[in-house]
């Protein structure tokens, strides 16, 4: 482990006062921490879960973003007006406006800011509800989560930020009416006090508890989970017990490409479908829009008799989309090196299969998809063996609801009114969605409000002193 990243037993590097504490060691809270850093504050990352990364490990497609140099590069002309209406009509024009257009107008400045550090998403890929290619991966196409992850943990490192695992914090503390430290339980040592100027909530949503999503939705509370097992919305309860409101907290993202046929649910992320892949049910035909909203395509599936069915690609789509290897090394991939031997081994109808390809096929060169007007992801077949399938069904997957924030990611209480030194963002923060997030716009928000979350915490810090 880094020389930076503590263990509970190194309890005699832990200092009684910070800065600023940030609370979650996924994508947002490591943004958060490196922005505050450079503004020149002291920060301490806390992280319940013996893993550092959080549910940001898991993210595969990349991060949305309009009008950048990188879609200029690929001869692609984006807006921010276009980012905002794509992700508006797909939460159903329930996003919380003033979030959404500090995301949309932040998001390409985000690219650069990661580029600045030497991250380079230079690759281009598209997911479901957009309508040109805005989602920024690097160009090796490796899954977006733990190549931000571990290129943020080399930053931590070199700038010497410290971060402590298997910590939970119980409770936020106030001194007149001011965040002013945390209450946390160090595993080995027990209960500590460590005192902050402000603190940020970067915790995480709540898709593994089910008490909660019982609690608001439970028609879901059978489903599977994508999550982590420590998302289970620790931040809501701290925020809570704060004076934070709520909202949201009924809007609970299933998304549709799960595999879990396996102890562990693995979430297949659009960028498969974005390059070319498509669905298909138990008789081997398509259903639906395949890039339509998670929440429409998910729907679909639900229409189906046995609710379950079948990604269908082949080695092109393969090339362009390099979590399938990952996907492939734990099982997950069933291979045919025809046609006729992948629908053996998905128990399809050998000549129905084939057909379907070969209608997706024709459509694919005429640029027009006659059955379900798909107009993305189109840009090669599925005609170069070997092919390959994954068996999916929809499973939980991100929670749109969470903590009351401004786009300056003041926490809000009841009232409406900031609670004095205490800031979220990423999934633990509410209304940036509406009714259904896009692919490739958690991690954006995690790096757009990650930042913002450590500057305006510079910025109260520096007025309050």
């Amino acid at each position: 482990m880094p020389k930076y990243i503590f263990h509970p037993t190194d309890f005699n590097q832990l200092k009684d006062h910070y800065d600023l504490i940030i609370i979650g060691s996924g994508s947002t809270g490591l943004v958060s921490a490196i922005q505050a850093h450079e503004l020149g504050l002291h920060p301490i990352v806390l992280e319940k879960m013996a893993k550092l990364g959080g549910n940001s490990t898991r993210a595969s497609s990349g991060m949305n973003a309009a009008e950048t140099n990188v879609q200029l590069k690929h001869h692609i002309i984006d807006s921010y007006e276009a980012f905002y209406q794509d992700t508006f009509i797909g939460g159903d024009k329930q996003n919380n406006k003033d979030l959404l257009h500090y995301f949309t107008t932040h998001a390409a400045l985000s690219i650069d800011w990661l580029a600045d550090h030497g991250i380079h998403l230079d690759d281009l890929t598209i997911t479901g509800g957009m309508h040109t290619k805005r989602t920024h991966r690097p160009s090796s196409t490796a899954p977006i989560g733990a190549f931000l992850i571990t290129n943020f943990l080399k930053i931590i490192e070199k700038d010497h930020i410290p971060v402590f695992n298997n910590v939970r914090v119980k409770k936020l503390l106030q001194d007149h009416a001011r965040i002013d430290g945390v209450e946390a339980d160090f595993k080995e040592h027990g209960k500590q006090t460590i005192h902050s100027k402000a603190v940020i909530l970067a915790t995480g949503g709540f898709g593994a508890s089910k008490e909660i999503i019982g609690k608001y939705r439970k028609d879901l509370v059978h489903y599977k989970t994508t999550n982590q097992s420590g998302a289970t919305g620790d931040g809501l309860k701290l925020a809570t017990g704060v004076g934070a409101d709520l909202v949201d907290m009924s809007k609970i993202q299933v998304h549709p490409t799960v595999q879990q046929d396996t102890p562990h649910a693995f979430l297949i992320g659009e960028a498969i479908r974005g390059e070319g892949a498509i669905l298909v049910n138990q008789n081997g035909q398509r259903f639906v829009n395949e890039l339509d909203t998670r929440k429409n395509v998910t729907h679909a599936i639900n229409q189906l008799s046995d609710k379950h069915a079948y990604l269908i690609l082949d080695q092109g789509i393969r090339n362009h989309a390099k979590a399938i290897d990952f996907y492939d090394s734990i099982g997950l991939v069933i291979h045919g090196n025809d046609i006729a031997e992948l629908a053996h081994h998905i128990n399809v109808d050998s000549d129905k299969l084939n057909q379907t390809i070969n209608e997706w096929n024709q459509d694919v060169k005429n640029h027009r998809d006659a059955k379900f007007h798909r107009t993305t992801g189109m840009d090669r077949g599925i005609d170069r063996g070997p092919y390959f399938a994954i068996h999916i069904a929809p499973a939980v997957h991100y929670t749109m609801g969470g903590i009351k924030v401004n786009h300056l990611t003041q926490v809000l209480n009841h009232q409406e009114q900031p609670v004095k030194g205490l800031f979220a963002s990423g999934e633990v923060a509410g209304g940036l969605h509406g009714d259904n997030r896009i692919g490739g716009n958690s991690i954006a928000e995690t790096v757009i409000f990650g930042r913002q979350a450590g500057q305006q915490a510079f910025k109260y810090i520096q007025e309050k002193q």
